[in-house]
C-alpha cells in the first residue's frame, strides 16, 4: 500500500508487515492509539468513555490512528459516531478480521474503505529483491530486515499462535490447531480435500473448516474457487489453498534452508498470486481471480483474471528454461470466449511470443507490467 486514501479506512496485513511503520510515515500528525500498549487497553476496556474524551480537543478533519483495533470491537462503535459527528478520520490497523468479522461488530456502514497490507513486492525492495531469497525466506518486513531471518522465521509462528491464536482464544483445542498448522502448509497451492486434512492431523472434518476460516481470518491464507462456467466440460469446484508468504509457509514447515526443486513450484506460483492480490490494492488488475481445472483433463490454469468482462489467463512456471510443455493449460483454456490474452511467467530470461499468441514472460518482464498497468492487452 502506497496511497493514503481520502478518508477512513481500515488496514489489515500480518503481524510484521509494516503497518504501523507506514501509518507513522503516512500519517506523521495522527494521534496514535495503540492498542498493544497493555495500560490503554485495559484503560479502555474498563472506561469506554476514554476514548471520546481523548479525542475530544481535535479539530474536525485531523486523523486517529488506532493500532490492533480487533482487540476491542466495541470501539467501532465510537468511531461510527466521530465520523459523523465531529468529522474526524481513522485509520484502524489491524493483525486480524476474525472478531471484527462478529455478529453485532459495527464495521461502520461504509463509512471507512477496506485496504490490506501484503509482504513486501520487488519494486519496494529494489536492488535488494533476489527470486531465491523471496522464495526461501518471504518478504515480510519484520523478517527480511532481519540479521538472521531463520531465527525470526522459526519464532514467527510461535509469535502467530500467542499473540492472534491463544490470546484471541479463537480455537479451543489449540494442540489440534497446532498439529493442523504443517497439514494445511503442505497443502500449498494445492486443491483443498478438507476430510484428507482432518484425518492427518486428528481432528473432525466440521473442525478443519473452521480452522481454515481462522488462517483466512488472521490473513495468513487465501482460498482461490475455481472458475465456473457453463462450458461442455465439468468444472472442479474445490478451492485451492495459497499462503501469502512463501517464507511463511517453509516455516510453518520447519523448512528453512535452501528452496528444493520439489518446494520451488508451489512456493513460485502462490508469490505470483500474492503480487497479484498486493497490486490489485493499488490499481484495476482484476475484477475477480480464479484457477480453472477441468475435471475431464488434466491441463489447468493457475490464474484466470476477469475484468470487465474479458479474461487473462496467467500459468506461473518456476522453469528456468522454456519449452512448449509449459503451454499445456494456456492452449487447453485459449477457446474460452472473452479472453483476450495467455501469458506463461517463469523463471527464464527470454520474452517472445508463440505462434498461436501465448506470450511468454521471464519475471522481470511480470514485475514490469504488474508496475506499469500493463498486464492486460
Amino acid at each position: 500500500m502506497t496511497q493514503l486514501p481520502s478518508r477512513s479506512f481500515f488496514l489489515f496485513g500480518v503481524r510484521g508487515a509494516g503497518k504501523s511503520s507506514w501509518a507513522r510515515t503516512a500519517l506523521p500528525q495522527a494521534l496514535r492509539l495503540d492498542l498493544l500498549d497493555e495500560a490503554l487497553f485495559h484503560d479502555l476496556l474498563a472506561e469506554p468513555s476514554l476514548f471520546r474524551e481523548l479525542l475530544s480537543t481535535m479539530a474536525p478533519g485531523e486523523w486517529v490512528v488506532i493500532d490492533e483495533v480487533q482487540r476491542i470491537p466495541s470501539l467501532l462503535n465510537e468511531v461510527h459516531r466521530l465520523i459523523e459527528e465531529s468529522g474526524l478520520y481513522f485509520a484502524l490497523l489491524g493483525s486480524s478480521a476474525r472478531k471484527l468479522k462478529t455478529a453485532g461488530t459495527n464495521l461502520l456502514a461504509g463509512r471507512a474503505s477496506r485496504k490490506a497490507m501484503y509482504p513486501l513486492v520487488p519494486q519496494e525492495l529494489g536492488a535488494d529483491f533476489n527470486l531465491n531469497d523471496m522464495l526461501r525466506y518471504g518478504s515480510i518486513p519484520l523478517v527480511w530486515a532481519a540479521e538472521d531471518r531463520r531465527e525470526v522465521l522459526e519464532s514467527y509462528t510461535q509469535l502467530y499462535l500467542r499473540e492472534e491464536i491463544r490470546a484471541e482464544a479463537v480455537v479451543r483445542n489449540l494442540p489440534g490447531f497446532v498439529r493442523f498448522l504443517p497439514v494445511a502448509a503442505l497443502l500449498h497451492g494445492q486443491t483443498l480435500n478438507v476430510t484428507g486434512i482432518a484425518r492427518d492431523a486428528g481432528v473432525a472434518r466440521t473442525t478443519v473448516s473452521g480452522y481454515l476460516d481462522v488462517l483466512e481470518d488472521t490473513l495468513l491464507t487465501w482460498r482461490l474457487p475455481a472458475y465456473e462456467a457453463k462450458l461442455r466440460v465439468r468444472e472442479r469446484r474445490r478451492p485451492k489453498l495459497y499462503w501469502v508468504d512463501p517464507g511463511l509457509v517453509r516455516a510453518v514447515k520447519r523448512q528453512f534452508g535452501p528452496v528444493s526443486m520439489e518446494e520451488r513450484g508451489a512456493l513460485f506460483e502462490g508469490w505470483i498470486l500474492s503480487l497479484l492480490r498486493a497490486h490489485a490494492e493499488e490499481q484495476p488488475v482484476f475484477d475477480d481471480i480464479h484457477y480453472w481445472a477441468p475435471v475431464e483433463s488434466r491441463t489447468e490454469i493457475d490464474f484466470l483474471l476477469t475484468r470487465d468482462n474479458e479474461y487473462l489467463a496467467i500459468e506461473a512456471k518456476a522453469a528456468t528454461r522454456y519449452n512448449t510443455g509449459l503451454l499445456k493449460g494456456l492452449r487447453a483454456v485459449k477457446d474460452l470466449p472473452g479472453l483476450v490474452r495467455c501469458v506463461l511467467v517463469y523463471d527464464g530470461e527470454r520474452a517472445f511470443r508463440t505462434e498461436d499468441g501465448i506470450e511468454v514472460w521471464p519475471v522481470n518482464r511480470f514485475l514490469k507490467a504488474l508496475q506499469t498497468d500493463g498486464l492486460w492487452p
